[in-house]
């Protein structure tokens, strides 16, 4: 794995100041684990390897009681951990950061990964990226780049973008022409934070999984277009919690994703127009989601025991992804039990 030189010399310092001691493994976990937990509409997506290191990928809502935040704590726990190693910010928007304040209160956090400073002109967003400022003092701090990497144990989690900017070389595999860009319309400018989000791929043996935040069209188009940068992947998080605004379809086609996850709220993404562009993408398996869209139609959201939420004053009950090196992998619903495994390919 690719990591900066200028990373591992400011880890390095942080961890001087702040140790991280990685959660042990639980006698039962044997492969990479992921949970979409729910925080009704925004993002945490937590990540433990099978080394027992742990990625939260965002934070959800502030208030709430402390909602989104108690969530994942509970989903922390349910894995074994009593820490997190990283915490990493894709945008600072309040659904994606606003958590952070109460997480820290509730969990013990080790390093805080970002883009760097805010770059959205709104008050509402200077005002959460000064909370998520004072929340992370004293915390250790990296600023990542497109082409860096996370030191985690056994996985590589390669940073995609960041701050508006992209990788500009392939992933290994990919480099190839994109036979969906020639009838893909062109692509508004977005000078919000969802532009600059951090996004990144992940990667154990041959298992694959891409979170690219809430990257809208026209950065997700210079990842797929001309030549498609990213490859292939096993499982996808719709990005931008399934919004229209994200999700063209010549980035998702020529992804293949095998399987994708929606982690919409009941009335909040999985627009009917990106839910389908996925959901006839080739060679996908299956869609999931975090809650049933009441805001959509029935023909726009999947099968009950795909569905993690069903009613809109819920649980918050979490979608699982257990995934081993050959590339095989398990979907689990907390809501049903239901299960499904989709084999090595």
């Amino acid at each position: 794995m690719r990591i900066a030189r200028s990373v591992i010399l400011c880890l390095c310092a942080s961890l001087a100041v702040l140790p991280i001691h990685s959660a042990p493994v639980p006698a039962s976990a044997k492969s990479l684990q992921i949970y979409f937990v729910d925080v009704e509409g925004g993002q945490s997506t937590l990540i433990i390897t099978p080394s027992g290191q742990s990625l939260l990928i965002d934070t959800g809502w502030p208030g709430y009681e402390g909602r989104d935040a108690d969530r994942i704590v509970a989903a922390a726990h349910q894995a074994g951990l009593k820490q997190l190693d990283y915490v990493l910010i894709t945008h600072y928007h309040r659904d994606h950061v606003g958590g952070v304040a109460q997480l820290v209160d509730g969990i013990k956090v080790g390093t805080f990964v970002d883009h760097g400073p805010n770059l959205e002109d709104s008050e509402v967003t200077r005002t959460d990226y000064a909370a998520y400022e004072k929340a992370i003092a004293g915390h250790a701090h990296v600023v990542v780049k497109p082409g860096w990497g996370l030191p985690m144990k056994g996985v590589e989690v390669q940073v995609l973008s960041a701050a508006g900017d992209l990788i500009t070389s392939p992933q290994p595999g990919a480099g190839v022409a994109n036979q969906y860009c020639a009838k893909e319309p062109a692509a508004a400018d977005d000078n919000t934070e969802n532009a600059r989000s951090v996004g990144i791929m992940l990667t154990y043996g041959h298992f694959r999984f891409l979170d690219l935040g809430d990257l809208t069209k026209k950065k997700e188009l210079q990842l797929a277009c001309p030549n498609n940068l990213l490859g292939t992947v096993d499982l996808f998080l719709m990005t931008h919690h399934g919004a229209d605004l994200s999700n063209p379809k010549a980035l998702v086609w020529t992804l293949h994703p095998r399987v994708a996850i929606i982690d919409n709220g009941p009335r909040k993404g999985a627009s009917p127009a990106a839910w389908q562009i996925v959901n006839d993408s080739p060679g996908l398996e299956d869609l999931w989601q975090l809650h049933y869209a009441a805001g959509s139609d029935k023909d726009h959201n999947v099968a009950d025991e795909r569905i993690a939420n069903v009613k809109e004053n819920c649980e918050g009950k979490y979608l699982k992804v257990s995934a081993e090196t050959d590339g095989s992998f398990t979907v689990a619903n907390s809501r049903t039990g239901a299960e499904k495994t989709y084999a090595a390919k």
